[in-house]
């Protein structure tokens, strides 16, 4: 039970951080008051990653693969497009090649 409390704990609080990294904005961490949405998105995913593997473990403590390689593609790969979309919206100007100004 504390170990689902703790995972729950973990993925919850990757959330804002999730969103406010994506979406170019600044947020707090536990790093710095007024993080860049890099960082954000950076950690995220700690978070993200310390509440799989917590629910992970089997009740005998033995580590299960959440769902595999599939998985792990999946997160690796929202990771990336996490940061790209940071690092875009993150600037004052954003903009995708194909708008005009």
């Amino acid at each position: 039970m504390l170990r689902e409390f703790f995972a729950g704990f973990f993925i919850f609080n990757s959330l804002p951080h999730l969103v406010q990294g994506i979406s170019g904005k600044t947020h707090m961490t536990p790093f710095k008051r007024i993080s860049s949405p890099v960082l954000n998105i950076i950690w995220s995913f700690i978070n993200l990653f310390i509440g799989v593997l917590l629910i992970g473990f089997s009740a005998s403590g033995q580590l299960k693969q959440p769902a595999g390689l599939n998985f792990w593609s999946f997160f690796i790969g929202g990771f990336i497009v996490a940061i790209v979309a940071a690092k875009l919206f993150g600037k004052p100007n954003a903009r995708l090649p194909w708008h005009k100004d």
